[in-house]
């Protein structure tokens, strides 16, 4: 299965580019679980199971804790089962069945909205397509109603309109990927990896040619072959029984058909006997290695010994390939090892960006002999069992969600999907608990040799991937279903409609305790005991505001740091004692302030809030460590500087604020900036800003204030800051231009422009600031916003365009977001320009539906939004950030329920269409010209560093 069994992945440094493999494998990459030994909490998802007539497999899981329930239905098709000729198919589905349905003519998503539903969303991959989302509990019986209609009966609602339309989404999808930096390698991989009649033999998402040639008769005998009843595995986790389950989906799904018994392509690994490599060229700031083999299937043992060696290898901190490349010569900015699980076979993957400089011919030959090394002697026990504990705490981690994204639904669905057993989980924990260090060499041995194929990526002119031409598809000829399937009558009336929700669950929010340390620290206790894990958080003030001229990015350089090694402990042994704890410690900077934190299991708790207490107050700031992270960092920047949404982010806090304002640098610092911080920089922003009095701990997790003060008083109670704290820092308010402003940067060979829209408006403290946040949900904050539906479902120019509001003490940003086909920049930016200057005068006020649309999303969605630690956690922060009531959700609930479309219309008028700083990111050659033509204001070309070009 290809995301149950993901090798354990830490979080890339903040300030680089994250290598987004998850995303290439078509889905999120979960950790991987292990068998708790007996002196450990023991970790297991309970379920049941049943079988409609109809082939229907369901699976039940029980969880009371939140008045919520995962929907979470598995269609087993995917790209393997695209013929010549329809590739992209099975990811055009996905989209096509968030449309209408016979009986709810609308957007999918609309009845979801109206009820709260949260972690909504659909995927597409080899091996499957999933839909899933959390809805209350009260709101079931729609959510079940809903999926049951796009299964049953969806081809009615299916013309050519809307497929033209989602066949225009999905290829601004393509052309978004595509867009970035790096972004052509993964389809350069599946051409090489796989000969073209292998069902991996290409791309999810497909190809132009075979989306353009796609008919409405093909894309109905697509559906009819693949998404009956009996290809599907529903799962129900939450607030549900299997009592319940029976009942409800029965009613909603025992009248539809089953399908033909479509064929699974037979596992063929695709084993290759040679090795090869190729090079290419884009417009990238440094080398980056790229290494693949094709190994054994999901559900093997072998996979299962290879995710562990992976993690030995690159998948931790202090594994071989950081140990030696990242922190001993130096000559990687970053690097990961993993295997990426899939039906008929699997793919280990070696990713490497080397710094500038240096030959990726050396860095090739030391993955080399670190794998040679490790498959020749082995893991010691110590990274075996660091390996375990770690992987075992994401798991626990992991399991703390019901539903989206790696959660119980998400692992039980996969299993039973593609084993036939929810349970399969449980075969591969004992497999990883009984891996030995023999285990992982035989496989290393067998699988990590001959066969690999590797692409270096170096800087150069891009060159466009020819798309592959069109064929004709041969027959597609249905078998009959299987007659041993049957169904049942139907007893519901789809001509009333949706089924109206109309009692929502109470908002539950766990009471936050209060306390305070010797040092002056504030303590802030919400209890959580589902899991065994307690989170911790240390609220700082400083943060990029607090950044002096010409240090810009002091303060998330310095908190960043902060677990390169701490009380003499270098950076490495201070990881290896981290994951012996299983334990994640970190620290950041935002615009206002800055945090430690740390994620302990209760198990090993005391000694995880030691070395989080010698993090925190005794950093090293190694000079070593020092030079290894600025140059990373500074790749890091650079790296932004290659993306659209990059360059833009960078230029646009100077473009609102001004330079000299506190908020008017980019929070990463400038090359020049990071280049010139001293040791004695950082240990000074540490001494200013990292100190006890007037700071907050928040926890929240599996303790109780009985038992957590006294630890964090013997860790921290004596912990006193050195000299006077300083004041805050000065925010002055910003005036808005007096006329738009619009700032192009060339992308040369861009497929797509990145517009961007922008103004600062009132603070979060503003005494509005929740009626404006209606008013953007009205004009993008949603998917069923009006920018998306116009560009994304109207239009069909682009893969989705957003609106969005920061947070920040003083003004804050307001910012319109919207990636387009680059031959459509002009006619998109026009399209903005009107909706936005349309909704604030008032010429297209919000309606009532809009307003209570919005409402239900920020209102209803509460009893599921705080299922995690996280979320409870992320809410503390800012009830301490911005100085709110401890009872702020259930104020703010109020406040959003009382609003009226007139306060929101009046809130709308914040915006000022003739004061928007607009930047463009795109191809010049392409986008000059009809940007020009549009004479929204006075036009300026930059570079990625905001200064003028060509003046």
């Amino acid at each position: 299965m290809p995301t149950v069994l993901a090798s354990f992945r830490r979080p890339a440094r903040r300030a680089l580019l994250s290598i987004a493999l998850g995303l290439a494998l078509g889905g999120g990459l979960a950790a991987l679980p292990v068998v708790a030994a007996a002196n450990e909490t023991s970790v297991d998802i309970p379920f049941e199971t049943f079988t409609l007539p109809n082939g229907l497999r369901v699976v039940v899981h029980t969880d009371r804790k939140a008045p919520i329930v995962a929907v979470n239905i598995w269609y087993h098709v995917g790209s393997k089962d695209e013929p010549a000729g329809r590739s992209g198919f099975a990811h055009l589905f996905e989209h096509l069945m968030f449309q209408r349905s016979e009986h709810h003519d609308g957007e999918f998503f609309d009845p979801f909205r109206a009820v709260g539903a949260t972690d909504q969303n659909g995927t597409t991959n080899t091996d499957r397509t999933n839909y899933f989302q959390n809805v209350p509990t009260t709101a079931l019986d729609m959510a079940l109603w809903m999926e049951s209609d796009r299964m049953g009966h969806l081809l009615g609602a299916i013309d050519q309109a809307a497929l033209d339309e989602q066949r225009g989404v999905v290829q601004n999808e393509k052309r978004q990927r595509e867009n970035q930096p790096y972004g052509q390698v993964w389809e350069k991989l599946t051409r090489a990896l796989y000969p073209a009649t292998h069902p991996y033999g290409h791309s999810v998402i497909g190809s132009m040619n075979d989306l353009n040639a796609a008919s409405l008769d093909d894309v109905k005998q697509w559906f009819n072959a693949w998404y009956g009843p009996n290809n599907a595995v529903l799962v129900l986790a939450g607030d549900i029984d299997v009592a319940t389950a029976k009942e409800k989906v029965a009613k909603y799904f025992g009248h539809i058909p089953a399908g033909p018994t479509m064929a699974q392509p037979d596992t063929d690994v695709g084993k290759r006997a040679a090795t090869t490599r190729e090079v290419m060229q884009d417009k990238v700031p440094q080398p980056r290695i790229y290494r693949v083999w094709n190994v054994p299937p999901a559900g093997s043992v072998e996979l299962d010994h290879l995710q562990m060696l992976g993690y030995v290898l690159g998948g931790a901190k202090s594994s071989r390939l950081d140990t030696r490349l990242l922190h001993g010569e130096k000559l990687v900015d970053n690097i990961s090892a993993m295997a990426g699980p899939s039906q008929l076979g699997s793919n280990f993957y070696i990713v490497a960006t080397v710094k500038q400089g240096v030959d990726p011919a050396r860095v090739e030959a030391i993955i080399d002999e670190e794998i040679a090394r490790l498959v020749a002697h082995g893991p010691s026990a110590d990274e075996l069992e660091r390996a375990r504990t770690m992987i075992r705490a994401g798991f626990i981690r992991g399991i703390e969600r019901i539903g989206g994204f790696g959660g119980k639904a998400d692992v039980l669905a996969e299993c039973t999907v593609y084993e036939g057993d929810p349970g399969c989980f449980r075969e591969q924990l004992a497999n990883v608990e009984a891996a030995s260090a023999r285990d992982l060499m035989a496989v290393g041995a067998h699988w990590l040799g001959e066969g690999s194929h590797t692409i270096v990526v170096e800087p150069g002119e891009r060159t466009a991937l020819a798309e592959e031409p069109a064929v004709t598809p041969a027959p597609f000829d249905l078998p009959d279903p299987d007659p041993k399937y049957a169904t049942t009558p139907s007893v519901v009336d789809r001509s009333l409609g949706v089924p109206k929700t109309t009692r929502f669950p109470e908002l539950k929010f766990p009471p936050l305790q209060r306390a305070s340390l010797e040092n002056g620290t504030r303590v802030i206790l919400a209890e959580r005991h589902e899991i065994p894990v307690v989170q911790v958080s240390y609220e700082f003030n400083g943060g990029y505001a607090s950044d002096p001229a010409g240090k810009e990015g002091v303060a998330d350089f310095s908190m960043d740091l902060l677990d390169e090694g701490a009380a003499g402990i270098g950076s490495l042994e201070f990881a290896s004692r981290a994951e012996a704890l299983g334990a994640s410690l970190g620290a950041g900077a935002s615009q206002d302030g800055g945090n430690a934190y740390l994620s302990a299991l209760k198990e090993n708790l005391d000694p995880s809030l030691a070395l989080f207490a010698d993090m925190v107050r005794r950093p090293n700031y190694d000079p070593a460590e020092i030079e290894r992270i600025r140059a990373t960092w500074i790749a890091g920047i650079r790296q932004q500087k290659a993306q659209p949404a990059g360059m833009a982010m960078r230029v646009l806090p100077a473009l609102l604020y001004g330079e000299t304002h506190p908020y008017g640098a980019p929070g990463s610092g400038t090359e020049a900036s990071i280049a010139a911080l001293g040791r004695d920089d950082l240990l000074a922003f540490h001494r200013q800003w990292v100190r006890p009095e007037h700071a907050t701990l928040i926890v929240v997790g599996d303790t109780t204030l009985a038992e957590i003060v006294p630890a964090l008083e013997r860790h921290f109670g004596d912990w006193t800051g050195d000299g006077v704290a300083p004041e805050a820092v000065d925010l002055p308010q910003v005036a808005l231009p007096e006329a738009p402003r619009v700032f192009l940067i060339d992308q040369p060979g861009a497929v797509q422009a990145n517009i961007f829209a922008a103004q600062v408006v009132p603070s979060t403290k503003d005494p509005d600031a929740v009626r404006l946040e209606m008013a953007n949900g009205v004009i993008g904050g949603d998917f069923t916003a009006r920018l998306n539906m116009n560009l994304r479902e109207d239009k069909h120019w682009s893969y989705g365009a957003r609106s969005s509001l920061g947070g920040a003490l003083g003004q804050r940003r307001w910012m319109v977001s919207a990636p387009v086909q680059i031959d459509k920049t002009g006619e998109s930016l026009a399209e903005i320009q009107r909706e936005v200057a349309q909704f604030a005068s008032g010429a297209q006020p919000p309606s009532e539906a809009e307003v209570e649309r919005v409402r239900a999303i920020q209102t209803l969605s509460l009893p599921g939004a705080y299922e995690t630690a996280w979320s409870v956690m992320n809410t503390i922060g800012g009830i301490v950030r911005f100085d709110r009531p401890d009872d702020y959700v259930f104020r703010r609930k109020a406040e959003v329920e009382s609003i009226t479309p007139a306060q929101v219309a009046e809130a709308a008028r914040t915006i000022r269409p003739q004061a928007l700083t607009w930047v463009v990111v795109g191809d010049l050659e392409q986008i000059e010209a009809p940007v020009r033509a549009l004479d929204l204001g006075e036009t300026r070309v930059i570079d990625a560093d905001g200064k003028p070009v060509g003046e």
